[in-house]
């Protein structure tokens, strides 16, 4: 775990952080600023006076020569922030940060390799249940498709059936321009009626999806 520190400048408030990421973690300096306390000019007085709003802020800040070190995420130890203060200056202080800094790179890396080691056999009992998982995923592809063949099948059974008695009638009709619009409607339905079934297409098995590793994992024992 590594930490990356850069100095900000002045902002508008009474922090200024920076933040970089460095592993997974953030460090972060801080500016402080001094407050005073706000003298308004005559003519800030004078305005303040005529209109309501806007109200003179209470307190002005200036940047000052002091810093404040953070740092944010890993396993905290002792504390995460270190100021800059005339008891205590942060130059005496950074060994403190540094053994911080290592204290939870150390933990970072402690838990990284657990991490693996909790892994590892989820990956094993992954490895040996997949050759058995993928017949049986490739089986239950295969039934499937089967199953909506045969559905299709049957759904084109009834306006094959439909069309054949639609050509029956056909023959009957007594005037040419009925038996005409009669044939033009029997084709486009026959035309349907084949499309509907799987067996005018090409009916074989098409080939099964890989199995995912993400999709065994849920028959796996975690």
């Amino acid at each position: 775990m590594q930490y990356h520190f850069r100095i900000v400048g002045e902002a508008a408030h009474p922090t200024s952080p920076t933040q970089h990421r460095g592993g997974n973690a953030n460090s972060l300096v801080l500016q402080e600023q001094d407050r005073v306390e706000h003298v308004p000019t005559k003519k800030k007085l004078a305005d303040t006076e005529k209109y309501s709003w806007p109200k003179p802020p209470r307190y002005d800040y200036s940047p000052a020569d002091r810093m404040r070190i953070c740092l944010n995420g890993g396993q905290p130890h002792r504390v995460g922030e270190w100021a800059d203060t005339a008891a205590r200056p942060l130059k005496d202080q950074l060994a403190e940060i540094v053994q911080e800094v290592d204290l939870r790179g150390l933990a970072a890396e402690r838990k990284r390799l657990a991490d693996v080691e909790e892994a590892q056999p989820k990956r094993l009992r992954w490895e040996a249940a997949k050759p058995q998982a993928t017949i049986e995923y490739a089986e239950a592809y295969r039934i499937r498709h089967l199953e909506a063949q045969h559905s299709a099948r049957r759904h084109a059974a009834g306006p094959v059936e439909y069309v054949g008695a639609l050509r029956f009638h056909a023959e009957y009709l007594p005037t040419r321009p009925a038996r005409g619009d009669a044939e033009a409607w029997i084709a486009w339905a026959e035309g349907h009626a084949q499309r509907l079934d799987p067996l005018n297409g090409s009916p074989l098995l098409r080939k099964s999806p890989s199995l995912a590793q993400r999709t065994l994992s849920r028959s796996c024992v975690a």
